[in-house]
């Protein structure tokens, strides 16, 4: 067991400035903070005792839609009594909401007291923050001694920290092109990077798959001896009502659905009243923000406006929600996107007859609202540029007839400030 290291406490806040501030975050300073493999993971799980290794999991790796898909599983889970882990990056509004036990977010003394006492082992290893982020998360959970962990990849699969677990069973969402630096310029390379994932003898769930990737997931199942089901396939059945109502939902609910088949064959009671139960109150059970997420805002006339935020970040994951959006008469649209992501492919696929408010979020990887701006316009969309996403949130406000809708989205970010301005 590593020496821990006594410190003068810290507050909650200047423990996370600690942590940002050491650490390369992803989320921040992109590229430079991806370290693939397992060194740094392994001496961490080692200095506390493994953790990984005390308790039960269901891993959560794909494109787009893991975080929706783990989120799903964990409220079945939740409403079939266990104890339920979940690990999901990155977070919108509160560091915490990576880390939940039946829907509650750790505490932040824990926080606190992991990087107090684990200070010195976190300074000799030099772990990326989601490395340092996944070892508290693990350690918390194997203290609090959970049934089961829904645990979300971070990035890709096969090289991801997550990746040293076990678990019961395996799920990929679907392949879509992101992160291409780091996983391959392919579908079949990306998906060789998410089959990584697959273990010997555990079954996967494929959720979506297309003639460049099935064969890859095939093989990969073929190679570690491991059952592979298709949910496409395999669950025909009328999807329940759910509490996530985007319409691309029907595919992660699909891929639940046939995880909990898997579980169940593995010995794990899940009632059909659990599946029903999870589906329809997932927010409520896990705090589950940004997906097709409709806040009603009461304008100063006492109209009710529709305010309906994604997280859909890349051509892959907007074309998830582009047929909801277009649907939609009178839309006014805060967009923002980081640097990293396809803005180009997004701008062509977002509805011209909208009103856009471009604006980037307080990150130095946002893409600056005057480049973004006239990158919409090159692609025949109409619309103003706002330093702020508080800005741009006020002026669609400000615009907005009784009759409108706002939709807030292109990044985790400009949805997670966005949350905070609705909230304050």
């Amino acid at each position: 067991m590593q020496r821990e290291t006594t410190c003068t406490a810290m507050t909650y806040s200047e423990t996370l400035s600690y942590l940002y501030a050491s650490q390369p975050a992803f989320h921040l300073v992109g590229a430079a903070a991806y370290k693939p493999g397992f060194a740094n993971t392994m001496r961490l799980m080692e200095a506390l005792g493994n953790p990984h290794l005390q308790f039960r999991s269901v891993h959560v790796a794909g494109t787009n839609g893991k975080g929706s898909t783990s989120h799903l599983l964990a409220a079945v889970l939740q409403s079939a009594g266990y104890k339920t882990a979940l690990f999901t990056s990155p977070h919108l509004v509160d560091y915490r909401e990576r880390m939940r036990i039946d829907g509650a977010m750790i505490p932040e003394e824990v926080v606190v007291d992991f990087v107090e006492r684990y200070k010195q082992l976190l300074e000799d290893v030099k772990p990326s923050f989601f490395e340092t982020t996944m070892a508290l998360a693990f350690s918390w959970f194997a203290s609090q001694k959970v049934d089961i962990a829904v645990i979300e990849v971070g990035l890709g699969g096969r090289l991801d920290s997550t990746n040293i677990i076990t678990p019961e069973v395996s799920v990929i969402t679907n392949i879509g092109y992101d992160h291409t630096e780091f996983l391959g310029d392919t579908l079949g390379k990306i998906a060789g990077e998410k089959a990584g994932i697959i273990k010997r003898n555990v079954p996967v769930v494929i959720g979506e798959t297309t003639a460049e990737t099935r064969p890859v997931f095939l093989s990969k199942a073929e190679e570690t001896g491991s059952k592979a089901v298709f949910a496409s396939e395999q669950v025909r059945a009328e999807i329940p009502e759910c509490q996530l109502k985007g319409s691309y939902q029907q595919k992660n609910i699909r891929a639940v659905l046939a995880a909990v088949e898997e579980l169940r064959l593995r010995g794990w009671e899940i009632p059909d009243a659990a599946v029903k139960n999870g589906l329809l109150h997932v927010c409520d059970l896990t705090g589950l923000q940004g997906r097709w997420q409709t806040i009603e805002y009461k304008t100063g006339d006492n109209c009710m406006l529709p305010v309906i935020l994604d997280t859909g970040h890349n051509s892959h994951g907007v074309s998830a929600y582009i047929e909801d959006l277009r649907r939609i008469d009178n839309l006014r649209v805060v967009f923002g996107m980081v640097s990293d992501k396809d803005a180009d492919v997004v701008l062509r696929l977002l509805p011209r007859s909208a009103v856009y408010y471009f604006t980037q979020a307080q990150t130095h990887r946002a893409i600056p609202a005057g480049t973004l701006c006239r990158m919409a316009r090159e692609a025949g969309l109409q619309g103003k540029e706002y330093g702020s996403v508080k800005e741009a949130i006020e002026a669609a406000l400000n615009d907005a007839a009784a009759d409108d809708t706002l939709f807030i989205g292109g990044s985790n970010y400009v949805v997670g400030e966005a949350l905070r301005v609705f909230q304050n």
